[in-house]
């Protein structure tokens, strides 16, 4: 008998599934990671091929949010435990 959760781990990896799951996580971290003021003029959309795509409200914060890419990008990927986010694409 096996746990409930590594038994899924497990039937995810086989089926291949797994990383774009994991993927997904960098979307749902998004608000947390960079913070509430930040969170209520973005929106991650989407992640492929570890860009996150990001819709932003405007073109002043879309600016801000470009020069900060780099250091968000660690963020997120600390909070994720490992190198899934290679870049972000503010929209």
């Amino acid at each position: 008998m096996q746990r409930l959760g590594p038994a899924i781990e497990d039937l995810l990896g086989k089926l291949g599934i797994s990383g774009k799951i994991r993927e997904y996580d960098a979307v749902a971290y998004w608000p947390g990671v960079v913070g509430e003021q930040v969170a209520k003029v973005t929106e991650a959309h989407s992640i492929k091929n570890g860009i996150l795509l990001v819709r932003v409200s405007n073109g002043p914060w879309r600016n801000e949010l470009q020069m900060l890419k780099l250091e968000i990008i660690r963020k997120l990927n600390e909070s994720l435990g490992e190198e899934l986010v290679k870049d972000i694409r503010f929209l």
